[in-house]
C-alpha cells in the first residue's frame, strides 16, 4: 500500500486519508471516552463526512486534519493538522487557522499529539507562511491544554467566547483560546537552538 506522506516526525507518519481509515476512525469516533468533550459521538456516516470534509479542505487549502500513524509498527492513531474553521457562524478571532488533534485511547500518555502537532505548526509558518495558529477547546479539556502549552501556545484569557455550533446555554459552548505568533514561534525555535548549542559545548 503507498502512503501519500505529508510529514515526517522522529517516530511518526503525517499522511494523506486513506480508504482502509475509515473503519477505525469511526470507532473513535464512537468511543464516548474519546469523544468525551465533544457535543456527541459521531455515526459512521458523519463520521466518513468528516473524512470527505478534511480530503476536500486538503486540496482546496493545501492542509488538513491528517491522520497519524506511527512509523514502527503502522498504528493508525487518528489525526492531526491545521484547518480553516467553516462554520456556519464565524469565530470571533475569524480569520485564522486552527491546529487540532484527536487520538484513540492507545495513543494517550506517549506524547504523539505534541510531536505531531510540531511538525504541523513548522509548516504552517515555514510554508504556508501564516502569521499566527490558533487552538481552542472547553475549559474542561485540561489535557489539549497541556499540548496546547507544551507546543508553545500562549493562553489569550481575553479570547475566550462561546462556540457559534452551539446554543449559548450549551454546556460545552465556552471556550478557551490559545495562540502562537510567528514571532513567538521564531523566538521559541531560537531558544531551543540556544540550549542545544550550551549542552553540546558541555559535553
Amino acid at each position: 500500500m503507498t502512503r501519500h506522506i505529508f510529514l515526517e516526525t522522529d517516530r511518526l507518519w503525517l499522511r494523506a486519508w486513506q480508504d482502509e481509515d475509515i473503519d477505525p476512525f469511526a470507532t473513535l469516533c464512537a468511543d464516548p471516552e474519546v469523544m468525551r468533550y465533544f457535543p456527541e459521538v459521531l455515526s459512521r456516516e458523519r463520521s466518513e463526512f468528516l473524512i470527505s470534509r478534511c480530503i476536500e479542505k486538503q486540496s482546496q487549502d493545501g492542509f488538513c486534519m491528517a491522520p497519524i500513524e506511527v512509523k514502527e509498527t503502522g498504528e493508525f492513531l487518528d489525526f492531526v493538522g491545521l484547518n480553516r474553521p467553516t462554520y456556519a457562524a464565524p469565530l470571533p478571532f475569524d480569520p485564522c487557522v486552527e491546529i487540532g488533534w484527536r487520538l484513540k485511547r492507545s495513543g494517550w500518555g506517549y506524547g504523539y499529539a505534541s510531536e505531531a502537532a510540531r511538525a504541523w505548526i513548522r509548516f504552517g509558518f515555514e510554508t504556508i507562511g501564516l502569521d499566527e495558529i490558533v487552538a481552542f477547546t472547553i475549559p474542561a479539556n485540561e489535557p489539549s491544554q497541556k499540548v496546547m502549552t507544551r507546543i508553545g501556545m500562549i493562553r489569550d484569557h481575553q479570547g475566550d467566547f462561546l462556540h457559534p455550533s452551539l446554543p449559548a446555554d450549551h454546556p460545552i459552548a465556552p471556550h478557551v483560546l490559545y495562540r502562537l505568533s510567528l514571532s513567538d514561534w521564531k523566538k521559541q525555535v531560537d531558544n531551543a537552538v540556544n540550549e542545544s548549542d550550551k549542552e553540546g559545548q558541555q559535553d
